[in-house]
């Protein structure tokens, strides 16, 4: 038998809870609450004006300087909004519904680490709130449940449009999270845990957006299609549902939603911070300087972090269209969803190789992308190809199997199917002959003019 040699988890430095205490635990919570609204606020202002900037308009700039007061003005309208009540809704669950993905919203944060172990009045204790062995599983599982909101939502209005956006975005989720979650598990291979401190603790020499860059252009995808963004808004979609799920909604109601839109927006920024951006650590070459990677710098590396992924987020919206629901569903199923396998498959085999064999890890790294990129090249010419043969046999087929096709078969005019045509218009064989007559018509009546 050849004997299996155990893979080495890496003993990386993960944050010390060992002086923690109730009401360290009960400041950072109060302070998450506040820096996720803080930056909602932040969100819609510098989503405005950059959208303004890029589509060449000003954006808000009367109220307040700037227009920074735009968002408060805002959140004011909707707090003294008329709280509308539909008639036909479930009450209990058409109230709770905005709840739950307020809740599951902020309740994100509570896992990611902002910074490393700090002194706190006296106390040595990580800018985290908790942490856990499984706390990738948590952020997981927490976004899972925030869908109830959306599903709730417009399933208790008892109306037609709201409960169309709800089961859009019952199918989104679903299928967004299941390459979301490929795109993590390579990282968890690679880190030796879910432990989202022990992740960033793992990122101090290489960030995993380098190491594992195909995950991380899947995670990127997948994250906006999560959240709903241009050009994965389906649920939402103004030109066929009005507002999706929060169409019967107003007031406060409807201003929750709205929070929990953008706070999700910055949660999915922070854990690609954390999972894949090194989260806390400084940048290369600043991560070098002792000091600039220690204590209360990582929260403003943190933030730039973040607000790099938020920015990105708003330039897609200014720069893409939406697209149609079934090229969205293809997307994930048929494309993000393999290659995301595909690279967990190479991840585990990489990894099984470097307990064997004593090669550099950069080295093997470099050789898998490379092969990597080549078989995705391959495959994607091979499925172009096919689809443009299958296209032209079945053009070919339709148009040697072709029935007259009458376009008034059911009382009313239809267009054709590819490969069938149209019979001859009966106002075909009347065109010339009307010329004809209009031609012979002008030539007379310029007859007599010239004899008068």
């Amino acid at each position: 038998m050849i004997p299996v040699l155990p893979v080495a988890v890496p003993d990386y430095v993960a944050a010390d809870f060992s002086e923690e205490t109730w009401w360290l635990t009960l400041i950072k919570a109060v302070f998450i609450i506040v820096f996720l609204i803080l930056n909602v606020l932040l969100a819609l202002w510098v989503e405005r004006r950059g959208l303004g900037r890029m589509q060449t308009r000003p954006g808000p700039n009367v109220a307040g300087p700037f227009g920074l007061l735009q968002a408060i003005a805002d959140a004011g309208k909707l707090l003294f909004k008329e709280d509308i009540w539909t008639k036909r809704s479930d009450k209990f669950l058409y109230f709770l519904a905005p709840v739950i993905a307020a809740f599951c919203a902020f309740s994100v944060y509570a896992v990611i680490p902002m910074g490393p172990n700090v002194s706190m009045f006296g106390r040595s204790t990580p800018l985290q709130l908790a942490d856990m062995p499984v706390a990738t599983l948590y952020i997981l599982a927490i976004t899972s449940l925030g869908l109830y909101g959306i599903v709730l939502g417009g399933w208790s209005t008892h109306s037609t449009l709201p409960l169309y956006g709800a089961v859009r975005s019952s199918a989104q989720v679903i299928s967004y999270e299941l390459s979301m979650g490929l795109a993590l598990v390579s990282v968890f291979i690679m880190a030796g845990s879910m432990s989202t401190s022990q992740i960033v603790a793992s990122q101090a020499s290489v960030w995993w957006a380098v190491a594992l860059l195909p995950a991380f252009i899947v995670y990127c995808i997948s994250a906006v299609g999560e959240v709903n963004r241009l050009p994965f808004d389906l649920p939402e979609a103004e030109g066929e549902l009005v507002a999706g799920h929060m169409t019967e909604y107003s007031s406060m109601k409807f201003a929750w939603y709205y929070l929990s839109e953008y706070v999700n927006m910055l949660n999915v920024s922070a854990v690609a911070t954390t999972m894949f951006f090194g989260g806390w650590h400084a940048p290369w070459p600043l991560s070098h300087v002792e000091m600039l990677n220690s204590g209360w710098w990582g929260m403003l590396w943190f933030f730039l972090k973040v607000w790099f992924f938020m920015f990105l987020m708003i330039w897609t919206r200014a720069t893409l269209l939406r697209i149609r629901y079934d090229q969205f569903m293809q997307f994930g199923w048929k494309r993000l969803i393999p290659v995301a396998l595909g690279w967990v498959i190479i991840v585990s085999l990489l990894r099984g190789v470097t307990s064997w064999v004593s090669v550099g890890l950069p080295t093997v790294f470099a050789v898998i992308l490379g092969l990597f990129i080549v078989i995705m090249f391959v495959m994607w010419m091979g499925d172009r190809s096919a689809e443009r043969r299958a296209q032209t046999e079945a053009q070919a087929q339709l148009a040697s199997e072709a029935a007259p096709f009458d376009p008034m078969a059911d009382g009313y005019p239809v267009p054709p199917l590819p490969g069938q045509v149209l019979p001859p218009s009966p106002r075909a064989g009347r065109a010339p002959i009307a010329a004809t007559v209009s031609a012979s018509t002008t030539g007379t009546a310029s007859k007599e003019d010239s004899d008068e």
